[in-house]
């Protein structure tokens, strides 16, 4: 297993949550190094879903040792209800594997109001963010403000900190037209919150490199996708964290020559959550998707936005990440597809895009240049080796990963652990 990153290759929501699941197995800790709980991986055992929004998916294995780095968000009430329902599920949340980082950044109620109240004023140009806070705490991190976990365990210090941050955000709130918050109710709130999650608090970075001298294997879990980083995704419609395989190595405090190997995670077309261009959406392939019962957000319910596989996506992905190996999902969601189109380039009057525009206006005045695959038009959820998916489905899988610029490593066919098809 080695040290391995795993990264979504589009724009999110591509399956992650599984493919960590499965590759946990040969893992000994798996980190979550950026985002907050505006994430949503979802994990089919045995039949049974389990949606996670800040504990990694190494969670629902045993004898594995699961740790929230210093890059992340932490959302500490949000975090205390996923823990206390983890435990309603038989599932095991104690110090000896879960840790905490103390410096992880906290999100607080002012940050989730100044969310939707800033979404609200933008109108048709919202960003379509989840409303978590997530950008605001960011931000509050940026600007040398924001409180983190070693103060929200010490009362004293979260006192005294948290009454000015209250008063300064109630002013932005009132010009925002939004309720003012009691700095009584939030304290209270988020002390309790604070010392229920004390035990597992510590300093992670000493934490991981303790783990990798005693020889265990890492699994660095990614949230959100690529085109999602604040840096390299469509912005302004992105998260506000590095999403990318960059993010690990700064978000958990494990140097860059002590990463092994980064796989990327895609599904057989595209889909994205929020405003922001897809050039590839169609509504022919969402309505099918949509009426499947698939595609549908882990944290927020809404309807994904679907397309055709955009080819030029995942290649710019390969290349920022530096993807070696992919993990393709949903592969069965095209079973009943007569026709499949593939995106491998873009067009704009005279000039075509090999790569995706920085320029957000330009890219969504880009229409695709398509390639067109002969669906297989049978089913593969029982498949359970590569030769026994059918030869149209196994020239597609090959196809899009040959497009990506990465080998192909996984071809999944379902939420199960026992639907993913090592190639």
């Amino acid at each position: 297993m080695a040290n391995t990153i795993l990264v979504g290759a589009q724009w999110g929501d591509e399956g992650k949550g599984k493919i960590i699941d499965v590759l946990t197995e040969q893992a000994d800790v798996v980190v979550r190094y950026a985002g907050g709980n505006n994430a949503g991986h979802t994990v089919m055992v045995n039949g049974k879903k389990s949606v996670l929004h800040l504990i990694p998916s190494g969670i629902l294995r045993k004898n594995k040792l699961c740790v929230i780095g210093n890059g992340v968000v932490c959302d500490p009430v949000g975090l205390v209800s996923e823990m206390a329902g983890l435990r309603q599920h038989g599932i095991k949340v104690t110090p000896k594997n879960f840790a905490l980082s103390e410096t992880a950044h906290v999100v607080l109620p002012y940050h989730r109001e100044l969310d939707g109240a800033r979404e609200q004023l933008k109108g048709e140009n919202k960003i379509g963010t989840t409303k978590r806070g997530i950008g605001p705490a960011y931000g509050d991190k940026a600007a040398r403000v924001g409180l983190r976990v070693n103060e929200l365990i010490d009362s004293a210090k979260l006192a005294a900190k948290l009454a000015d941050r209250i008063k300064e955000n109630n002013a932005v709130l009132k010009s925002l037209g939004a309720k003012p918050l009691s700095f009584k109710s939030v304290f209270a709130e988020y002390d309790r919150a604070g010392q229920q999650l004390k035990p597992f608090v510590q300093n992670t970075v000493v934490l991981l490199h303790d783990q990798m001298r005693a020889g265990a294997d890492i699994l660095f879990e990614g949230a959100q996708g690529t085109f999602l980083d604040i840096d390299h995704g469509t912005y302004p419609f992105v998260t506000s964290s590095n999403t990318t395989a960059g993010g690990a190595c700064t978000g958990s405090g494990v140097p860059p020559h002590r990463m092994d190997r980064v796989v990327g995670v895609m599904k057989a077309y595209t889909t994205r959550v929020g405003e922001g261009p897809l050039p590839t959406e169609n509504p022919e392939i969402s309505d099918l998707l949509h009426n499947m019962g698939r595609e549908f957000g882990a944290t927020t319910g809404r309807p994904r936005r679907c397309g055709w596989f955009d080819a030029v996506a995942t290649r710019h992905a390969t290349m920022v990440n530096g993807i070696d190996d992919l993990a393709i999902t949903n592969l069965d969601g095209l079973d009943t597809v007569e026709s499949i189109k593939v995106c491998v380039a873009y067009r704009r009057g005279k000039t075509q895009y090999d790569y995706i525009p920085n320029d957000v206006q330009v890219l969504a005045g880009c229409t695709p240049v398509y390639v067109e695959f002969e669906g297989w038009q049978a089913p593969t959820v029982k498949c359970r080796t590569f030769k026994q998916l059918p030869a149209k489905a196994r020239a597609y899988a090959k196809a899009i990963a040959d497009l990506s610029n990465a080998r192909l490593f996984i071809a999944s066919v379902g939420p199960g652990r026992e639907q993913t098809i090592f190639v």
